[in-house]
């Protein structure tokens, strides 16, 4: 073991921050770029404007295993003008998984150093039936969690305070000595209202910015640039 290692996991084990609860959807896996929104916008002969606001309409009911696949996209139809054909529905399935697949490689970088470091690590998503079987069978870098929470398989979803407690007895950690990491506010301000330190991600630049200020030994590399 090399001194400078050695010297990384006395700072990680002397940090107040003990574990590290990661978000996926535009955290670790890049924005859908446009062209990926119209495509499934044009399914229906909509707007992006249009399919963003009924994407996101039942979209926790979908996450949360309320909704089935089927019932979840038919649901667009319930709108004036809106029709669905059931054989669009493959088609839609897939490409919703497809537009979440670009995972950030300076955030897969990230966990893989902090895990390594012996910082405890928690995957915690919503994230519907399609994507958790995507995640599980290609993503690799799924090893470098202590655990994985997914709102489909827990029947529960952010921002309910009840999935956060779940995913603090899985990593057996304090609030007050986890970290939370979430592109959305309404998730960060949920997860502080239980005492868990949290920081809505902006960027990855912004992101180390925040690291440093708490003092937390691994940061993010500012060189390891993501690609769509």
């Amino acid at each position: 073991m090399t001194g400078a290692t050695m010297t990384t996991e006395n700072a990680v084990r002397n940090s107040d921050i003990k574990a590290i609860i990661l978000d996926y959807g535009e955290v670790l896996c890049l924005r859908p770029i446009e062209e990926q929104i119209r495509r499934m916008a044009s399914v229906f002969d909509i707007t992006i404007s249009q399919f963003v606001t009924l994407y996101e309409k039942n979209r926790l009911a979908y996450d949360r295993g309320d909704l089935t696949p089927e019932q979840y996209w038919f649901s667009y139809a319930d709108e004036p003008g809106i029709s669905l054909d059931a054989g669009q529905i493959p088609l839609l399935r897939a490409w919703d998984v497809e537009m979440w697949s670009n995972t950030n490689p300076a955030m897969i970088e990230w966990l893989e150093f902090i895990h390594q470091g012996g910082t405890r690590t928690a995957l915690l998503s919503n994230m519907h039936t399609d994507m958790v079987s995507k995640v599980r069978r290609e993503f690799h870098w799924i090893r470098h969690f202590d655990c994985l929470v997914f709102s489909h398989e827990v029947h529960l979803a952010k921002p309910e305070a009840a999935i956060y407690e779940h995913c603090l007895r899985r990593l057996e950690t304090t609030a007050h000595e986890t970290l939370f990491i979430d592109d959305r506010e309404v998730n960060v301000k949920a997860a502080q209202r239980l005492g868990i330190r949290a920081v809505r991600f902006e960027s990855v630049e912004q992101l180390r910015g925040e690291l440093e200020d708490m003092g937390f030994p691994i940061l993010p590399s500012a060189s390891v640039r993501a690609s769509v």
